[in-house]
């Protein structure tokens, strides 16, 4: 993951070293192991708290783009969060699960699991995208030929709420655009 990435909660690579000062101050009596188990508890009950913190509803679904690694090799794929609200991004059935922003502002997750790893990007579609635009764009998905360009024309990055809530920058595309020029 490059070093401009935001994460915003992960169950992957935790180190209990990280941990262990303030738990053994907090509970000297426990073992180590015990000491780990709670380490596991409190990082998922702190999944919780991001929740919370990015129930944010958009007016649009959120599509959620994907690039699978199987037991027989990468797919791509979609899926789409219908209520449109960003804390049900942060749902996975995977061992290990890493939710970001990335430099472009784009919501990503890595999801390991027991065959691959799994890559998630999730926009949310633009005002005025119509139902015939969006069928174009999943078929495009599912054949493996969208390109950024296509994603971006009707989709937006769900990066400007996030970054609002953290208080994080990131970068205007547009003004990138009109540097470039």
């Amino acid at each position: 993951m490059p070093d401009s990435t935001r994460i915003i909660w992960s169950n992957a690579d935790l180190d209990y070293e990280d941990w262990r000062d303030d738990l053994e101050a907090e509970y000297p009596d426990l073992t180590e192991s015990q000491r780990v188990e709670l380490m596991y508890e409190r990082n998922a009950d702190y999944l919780d708290d991001e929740r919370i913190n990015l129930n944010i509803q958009l007016s649009r679904p959120i599509l959620v783009i994907g690039d699978l690694g199987r037991w027989n090799g990468r797919v791509m794929g979609y899926k789409e969060i219908s209520t449109g609200n960003i804390r049900d991004c942060l749902y996975s059935d995977t061992d290990y699960s890493t939710w970001y922003m990335d430099k472009l502002g784009d919501l990503r997750c890595d999801a390991v699991h027991h065959d691959g790893t799994n890559h998630y990007l999730y926009r949310t579609y633009k005002d005025g995208v119509t139902e015939d635009q969006i069928d174009r764009l999943k078929g495009k998905i599912y054949n493996g030929t969208a390109t950024r360009a296509d994603i971006t024309r009707l989709t937006r990055r769900l990066g400007d709420e996030i970054a609002k809530v953290y208080g994080w920058d990131i970068p205007n595309p547009r003004v990138k655009q009109q540097d470039a020029r």
